[in-house]
């Protein structure tokens, strides 16, 4: 039998508000527990300390019948009416008023105060924990009425309980593990299992001592903390580190006077995030080994006490570190930061929330263009740790994110931006490769989102409708899946792999996708667009070994107004196309302009017929550009119609000898074959031990590579050089500055 129509439907609308509710109404049922737990726990000892009162008076009551009785009439009316006791009485009875006092009132206040201090900052659902012993005890009950209702609700509902357990996990797991009360009697159990020797009563106070400090911290405590960690392993020392660094991690939060330690020393701080971060993952890995397989898979047994019991311990500790890395700036705290979450994943596994905040910051660390190479490398190394030990839901989780952060991470595109933008996009393109089968579903939803958006503005016209399309976020997400296709369709890695990728399918929606968002709008201005699309596409036919037909599109180009018309002079800087996709206005019907489109048209015709160069059909391939280009070359070549522009003709006439000469060599080895064309291995083997170098266009374009290779290291060296003025100047404006304030002027 399926699932009811109305369950589907409470699961679709009111599903997480039912599990919020739920949450909120046991976390306030429990506290009010707790709560009256206490005040009858306090009443009881009242009402016993009241009872050893009351026997204790009546003892001496009794003392002092049997003095009077031992006394004669007159010695007890010479006494003057004296209570025989009463001083002993009554300082007996003031000493177990101190002694009682402090046992149910302020001691024990002061200790839950600082239990709930130490907890400010952190996030509730997942590194929330219960404060104080008395907490721990009173809270048992009604975990254990929890269960039961977890349990009812399961025989009850055995549908909804399925979809708890797969959806969350941590609900199901509510208070099956301790506080941090736990992790000392922990740590006391194994001080007593290992064969070291015994330690004195005052050498253990000592040690106590050290490890639980004043409110402020100072740097010998934190060294104790982390020779502890160090040589004994010690829980009890890791406890603090994890709550110093909590401190240390929410210290722009406020509420600072409330909390247990307070860090002023910027000396200390720094040790503080050290120790945590470098010995909190050495002490887990050793009470918690993570073993690993071959494949990569990692295993931490979860169903332990131990691990249920360090439970609160590390989510305390991971929720400090996404903290943290909301708030560094340093490129090397960040970096260290970031390095330190790697030994932490196997442990996190399980706490799918905790785990999906961290992915998001993450990811928003690697797509930041203002990071270093180095600290952005980190971050794609956690993402692809996560790819490679998670499971489907942590995977997809991770390629959406990253997804997300190409895309976020792409909106500003610069000559400054791009290096770091080919990186993001290149560190994703891996990540999208480790478990294509997941990567197939999560990207085909991606490439039909492209799809509705370019179908949207072809059907439905606007002055505004092409903004969706023409955007440098939606040319370099064309771009990034073209990478990943070209990356992971290669026939060489599916020949190694020994089976085809799963993700060729996709080459074929989303080289449509590429060419009609290219003839859009068909425009001078957008030139710059067509040619980005261009390169995308050229990657995946080098890559794939598929062939994409792109000659039509260029030779649009050249037949546009703005290359048949003669140019008008300008002095304008030469347009850089790799960070262009839409030209000024101001640079329309130039000479610079021009020459640049043409030389952009040249290459990119070039390399596309390098890709078939040593093709067996190149000549037929070949023919009708050949023509077109010729064609071409004639009008614009007319004294009394054409551009009047004689550098891009000798650019195109150029590229036309190149091709021919390459069609000449191909026939004239096929002249020499003996077989069929409906022989295919044959066909496909032609000239298929000859370098693509070799022939007379690959040659060419060799060459041309070359070139264009030393003039961008000659303007970048350039950019470098202007960079390098600009903060001289600035400096020496700002060192005249300063010398015309300090110097008085004459006049005065």
């Amino acid at each position: 039998m399926g699932i009811k129509k109305s369950t589907k439907k409470f699961e679709k609308n009111r599903l997480r508000d039912t599990i919020d509710r739920r949450r909120e109404f046991s976390k306030v049922k429990q506290r009010h527990q707790v709560k009256d737990k206490k005040k009858a726990k306090n009443a009881a000892k009242l009402e016993e300390a009241a009872r050893q009162e009351s026997e204790k008076k009546s003892t001496s009551d009794a003392k002092q019948d049997a003095s009077f009785a031992d006394m004669a009439v007159d010695d007890f009316f010479a006494g003057g009416f004296e209570i025989a006791d009463a001083p002993a009485a009554t300082k007996s009875s003031k000493k177990q008023k101190k002694d009682v006092a402090p046992k149910t009132g302020k001691r024990k206040r002061m200790e839950e105060k600082e239990e709930v201090d130490m907890q400010a900052g952190t996030d509730n659902d997942d590194s929330e924990m219960e404060s104080g012993e008395e907490s721990d005890e009173s809270g048992s009950d009604n975990l254990e009425a929890h269960k039961d209702q977890l349990e009812a609700l399961k025989d009850k509902d055995p549908e909804f309980y399925k979809y708890l357990k797969e959806n969350d996990a941590e609900l199901l797991a509510f208070g099956d593990h301790g506080d941090f009360a736990e992790i000392d009697e922990l740590s006391e159990a194994e001080g007593e299992e290992a064969p070291a020797a015994k330690k004195s009563k005052k050498s253990k106070q000592r040690e106590e001592t050290d490890l639980m400090p004043e409110k402020t911290l100072k740097m010998p405590v934190i060294k104790q903390w982390q020779k502890s960690m160090l040589s004994q392993h010690s829980l009890r020392a890791t406890r603090q580190a994890v709550l110093a660094f909590r401190i240390a991690a929410y210290v722009d939060e406020g509420d600072n006077e409330d909390r247990k330690y307070t860090i002023s020393d910027p000396d200390v701080y720094h040790q503080v995030l050290i120790t945590a971060l470098e010995e909190v993952p050495k002490v887990l890995n050793y009470h918690l080994p993570v073993k690993e397989t071959a494949g990569g898979k990692i295993r931490v047994t979860l169903d332990s006490k131990k691990f249920k019991t360090l439970t609160p311990l590390i989510k305390s500790h991971v929720s400090s570190i996404h903290q943290l890395l909301t708030t560094l700036s340093d490129a090397a705290a960040l970096k260290l930061t970031i390095s330190s979450i790697e030994p932490m994943l196997p442990y996190i596994l399980q706490f799918r929330k905790l785990l999906k905040a961290l992915i998001k910051t993450v990811v928003g660390h690697w797509s930041e263009a203002s990071n270093t190479e180095a600290t952005r490398i980190t971050a794609f190394l956690i993402l692809r740790k996560l790819l490679v030990i998670g499971d489907a839901g942590i995977r997809e989780a991770v390629l959406k994110a990253s997804y997300e952060g190409v895309v976020k991470g792409s909106r500003n595109t610069s000559v400054h931006t791009l290096p770091g933008i080919n990186l993001m996009k290149n560190s994703a393109a891996e990540l999208w490769g480790i478990d294509q089968n997941i990567s197939y579903t999560t990207g085909f939803t991606f490439i039909r989102q492209l799809a509705i958006h370019l179908r949207g503005s072809i059907t439905n016209p606007t002055k505004d409708s092409y903004k969706a399309v023409y955007n440098w976020q939606y040319v370099h997400s064309l771009d990034f899946w073209s990478r990943v296709l070209a990356a992971h369709c290669d026939p060489l890695v599916e020949a190694k792999a020994g089976k085809q990728c799963a993700l060729r399918p996709l080459i074929y929606p989303v080289v449509q996708i590429i060419l009609g968002a290219m003839r859009l709008i068909p425009t001078a201005q957008y030139f710059p667009l067509r040619f980005q699309l261009t390169r995308s596409l050229l990657r995946l036919s080098l890559s794939t070994g598929t062939y994409i037909p792109l000659s039509s599109a260029l030779l649009e180009v050249l037949n546009s107004a703005e290359m048949k018309k003669p140019p008008k002079a300008s002095t304008l800087r030469p347009l850089d196309f790799s960070t262009t996709i839409r030209t000024p206005k101001s640079y329309l019907r130039t000479r610079v302009y021009q020459d640049g489109v043409a030389e952009e048209v040249s290459e990119l015709l070039s390399e596309y017929f390098t890709l078939w160069t040593k093709n067996i059909a190149f000549p037929e391939l070949a023919l009708p550009v050949i023509v077109m280009l010729k064609r071409w070359l004639k009008e614009v070549s007319s004294r009394s119609s054409g551009n009047k522009n004689p550098k891009v003709s000798q650019i195109f006439m150029l590229l036309v000898q190149k091709i021919e000469a390459n069609c000449r060599w191909v026939e004239e080895r096929r002249a020499k074959v003996t077989f069929a064309p409906r022989n295919r291995a044959e066909v496909e083997g032609f000239l298929k031990e000859t370098k693509w170098d070799t022939t007379p266009l690959g040659a060419f374009v060799k060459t041309q590579r070359v070139q264009r290779a030393e003039r961008a290291k000659l303007l970048e060296s350039t950019r470098e050089q202007e960079r390098q003025n600009k903060k001289k100047n600035k400096a020496d404006d700002s060192e005249d500055a300063s010398m015309a304030e300090d110097d008085p002027s004459d006049g005065e």
